[in-house]
Protein backbone atom coordinates (compact mmCIF):
# COMPACT_ATOMS: atom_id res chain seq x y z
CA UNK A 1 0.00 0.00 0.00
CA UNK A 2 2.84 2.35 0.68
CA UNK A 3 4.58 1.91 -2.55
CA UNK A 4 1.24 2.86 -4.38
CA UNK A 5 0.80 6.59 -3.20
CA UNK A 6 4.71 6.98 -2.83
CA UNK A 7 6.13 10.19 -3.79
CA UNK A 8 2.17 11.75 -4.50
CA UNK A 9 1.64 14.57 -3.12
CA UNK A 10 -1.78 14.39 -0.55
CA UNK A 11 -4.91 16.24 -1.43
CA UNK A 12 -5.38 18.93 0.64
CA UNK A 13 -9.52 19.39 1.49
CA UNK A 14 -9.17 23.42 2.73
CA UNK A 15 -12.36 25.04 2.57
CA UNK A 16 -12.25 28.37 0.51
CA UNK A 17 -12.66 31.70 2.03
CA UNK A 18 -15.66 33.26 1.81
CA UNK A 19 -15.33 37.28 1.61
CA UNK A 20 -18.93 38.75 2.25
CA UNK A 21 -18.83 42.39 0.98
CA UNK A 22 -22.45 42.56 0.13
CA UNK A 23 -24.39 45.62 2.05
CA UNK A 24 -28.01 43.90 1.65
CA UNK A 25 -28.98 40.35 3.13
CA UNK A 26 -28.46 37.75 1.60
CA UNK A 27 -30.62 34.01 1.56
CA UNK A 28 -30.01 32.34 5.11
CA UNK A 29 -27.81 29.10 3.50
CA UNK A 30 -25.88 31.27 0.87
CA UNK A 31 -22.48 29.84 1.90
CA UNK A 32 -24.03 26.37 2.35
CA UNK A 33 -25.12 26.89 -1.39
CA UNK A 34 -21.40 27.75 -2.21
CA UNK A 35 -19.80 25.06 -0.67
CA UNK A 36 -22.33 22.86 -1.73
CA UNK A 37 -21.18 23.14 -5.55
CA UNK A 38 -17.46 23.68 -4.87
CA UNK A 39 -17.70 20.33 -2.96
CA UNK A 40 -19.57 18.46 -6.14
CA UNK A 41 -16.11 19.29 -8.64
CA UNK A 42 -13.67 17.53 -8.13
CA UNK A 43 -10.50 18.92 -6.30
CA UNK A 44 -8.13 19.16 -9.19
CA UNK A 45 -10.19 21.43 -10.99
CA UNK A 46 -10.43 23.82 -7.48
CA UNK A 47 -6.52 23.53 -6.57
CA UNK A 48 -5.15 26.67 -6.35
CA UNK A 49 -8.30 29.15 -5.70
CA UNK A 50 -7.36 31.12 -2.64
CA UNK A 51 -11.50 32.49 -1.96
CA UNK A 52 -14.32 33.68 -3.31
CA UNK A 53 -15.13 37.59 -3.01
CA UNK A 54 -19.27 38.59 -2.52
CA UNK A 55 -19.97 42.05 -3.67
CA UNK A 56 -23.09 44.21 -4.75
CA UNK A 57 -22.01 44.77 -7.92
CA UNK A 58 -18.66 44.15 -10.34
CA UNK A 59 -16.72 47.12 -10.92
CA UNK A 60 -13.63 46.56 -12.65
CA UNK A 61 -11.69 49.26 -14.34
CA UNK A 62 -10.84 46.54 -17.30
CA UNK A 63 -14.42 46.17 -18.07
CA UNK A 64 -14.78 49.35 -19.47
CA UNK A 65 -12.39 49.47 -21.84
CA UNK A 66 -14.44 46.59 -23.63
CA UNK A 67 -15.09 46.66 -27.24
CA UNK A 68 -18.33 44.81 -26.62
CA UNK A 69 -20.92 46.24 -24.40
CA UNK A 70 -22.15 43.73 -21.55
CA UNK A 71 -25.94 43.52 -21.58
CA UNK A 72 -27.05 43.96 -17.59
CA UNK A 73 -25.16 43.44 -14.46
CA UNK A 74 -21.83 40.74 -14.86
CA UNK A 75 -22.70 37.51 -12.57
CA UNK A 76 -18.79 36.92 -12.15
CA UNK A 77 -15.84 36.97 -12.58
CA UNK A 78 -12.52 35.08 -13.06
CA UNK A 79 -9.24 36.98 -11.31
CA UNK A 80 -6.24 34.50 -12.85
CA UNK A 81 -2.82 34.41 -10.79
CA UNK A 82 -0.97 37.93 -11.05
CA UNK A 83 2.88 37.47 -9.78
CA UNK A 84 1.84 36.57 -5.91
CA UNK A 85 -1.73 36.74 -5.59
CA UNK A 86 -3.44 33.48 -6.15
CA UNK A 87 -6.37 33.07 -8.52
CA UNK A 88 -9.71 34.17 -7.17
CA UNK A 89 -13.71 34.33 -7.78
CA UNK A 90 -15.74 37.66 -7.80
CA UNK A 91 -19.38 36.85 -7.60
CA UNK A 92 -22.11 39.98 -7.82
CA UNK A 93 -24.98 39.41 -5.69
CA UNK A 94 -26.48 42.25 -6.88
CA UNK A 95 -27.15 40.59 -10.64
CA UNK A 96 -27.99 37.32 -9.10
CA UNK A 97 -30.94 38.37 -6.42
CA UNK A 98 -31.54 41.72 -7.93
CA UNK A 99 -32.30 43.96 -4.98
CA UNK A 100 -32.97 46.78 -6.92
CA UNK A 101 -36.11 45.63 -9.05
CA UNK A 102 -39.79 44.87 -7.86
CA UNK A 103 -40.73 42.68 -5.43
CA UNK A 104 -41.89 39.21 -8.21
CA UNK A 105 -38.41 39.49 -9.53
CA UNK A 106 -36.56 39.88 -6.67
CA UNK A 107 -38.81 36.54 -5.45
CA UNK A 108 -37.65 34.78 -8.42
CA UNK A 109 -34.38 35.57 -8.00
CA UNK A 110 -33.93 34.29 -4.82
CA UNK A 111 -36.09 31.45 -5.55
CA UNK A 112 -33.44 30.46 -8.03
CA UNK A 113 -30.27 31.29 -5.91
CA UNK A 114 -28.78 28.40 -5.21
CA UNK A 115 -29.00 26.67 -9.32
CA UNK A 116 -27.76 30.53 -10.04
CA UNK A 117 -25.01 30.42 -7.46
CA UNK A 118 -24.15 26.55 -8.76
CA UNK A 119 -24.37 27.40 -11.95
CA UNK A 120 -21.97 30.51 -11.96
CA UNK A 121 -19.56 28.41 -10.04
CA UNK A 122 -19.22 25.48 -12.47
CA UNK A 123 -18.79 28.57 -14.87
CA UNK A 124 -15.63 30.07 -12.99
CA UNK A 125 -13.97 27.15 -12.30
CA UNK A 126 -14.47 25.91 -15.77
CA UNK A 127 -12.61 28.95 -16.66
CA UNK A 128 -9.93 28.41 -13.78
CA UNK A 129 -9.66 24.93 -15.33
CA UNK A 130 -9.64 25.39 -18.59
CA UNK A 131 -6.71 28.33 -18.31
CA UNK A 132 -4.48 26.66 -15.76
CA UNK A 133 -4.65 23.13 -15.50
CA UNK A 134 -5.52 22.36 -19.34
CA UNK A 135 -2.94 23.38 -21.69
CA UNK A 136 -4.09 21.52 -24.56
CA UNK A 137 -7.08 24.23 -25.13
CA UNK A 138 -6.58 26.78 -27.40
CA UNK A 139 -7.53 30.89 -26.77
CA UNK A 140 -9.84 30.31 -29.52
CA UNK A 141 -11.37 27.16 -27.92
CA UNK A 142 -11.85 28.37 -24.24
CA UNK A 143 -15.11 29.62 -24.63
CA UNK A 144 -17.07 26.42 -26.05
CA UNK A 145 -14.64 24.05 -23.73
CA UNK A 146 -15.89 26.48 -20.34
CA UNK A 147 -20.05 26.47 -21.43
CA UNK A 148 -19.92 22.39 -21.83
CA UNK A 149 -17.80 22.20 -19.02
CA UNK A 150 -20.55 23.99 -17.00
CA UNK A 151 -23.48 22.26 -18.93
CA UNK A 152 -22.49 19.08 -17.83
CA UNK A 153 -21.63 19.85 -14.39
CA UNK A 154 -24.50 21.69 -13.45
CA UNK A 155 -27.37 19.19 -15.22
CA UNK A 156 -25.05 16.32 -13.18
CA UNK A 157 -25.62 18.54 -10.03
CA UNK A 158 -29.04 19.27 -10.78
CA UNK A 159 -30.11 15.45 -11.33
CA UNK A 160 -28.22 14.90 -7.74
CA UNK A 161 -30.26 17.79 -5.91
CA UNK A 162 -33.40 16.62 -7.34
CA UNK A 163 -32.97 12.86 -6.48
CA UNK A 164 -35.55 11.46 -4.87
CA UNK A 165 -37.81 14.49 -4.49
CA UNK A 166 -41.86 13.80 -5.81
CA UNK A 167 -40.88 15.91 -8.90
CA UNK A 168 -38.09 13.81 -10.59
CA UNK A 169 -39.75 10.84 -10.17
CA UNK A 170 -42.91 12.32 -12.05
CA UNK A 171 -40.99 14.02 -14.70
CA UNK A 172 -38.73 11.64 -14.72
CA UNK A 173 -40.56 10.14 -17.94
CA UNK A 174 -41.37 13.34 -19.28
CA UNK A 175 -37.68 14.24 -20.30
CA UNK A 176 -37.22 15.15 -23.47
CA UNK A 177 -34.54 14.26 -25.67
CA UNK A 178 -33.23 17.40 -27.36
CA UNK A 179 -33.98 17.68 -31.24
CA UNK A 180 -31.30 17.09 -33.71
CA UNK A 181 -31.57 18.81 -37.02
CA UNK A 182 -30.93 16.25 -40.07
Amino acid sequence: MAIATAGQKAAKTTKLRIENNATFPLPKDYEKAIHNALDFLPVEHTRGIERIKLVDFINDPRLKNMDVPVKGDLPGLYHPRVQNSAPWFEISMGALLQPTEGRAKRFMAKSGFKGNVAGLIFSLVGQHYYLTLRHSVKKTGLEPQIRQYAEKNLRAWTEKQSEGSWRAKILVRVRIAPLVDA
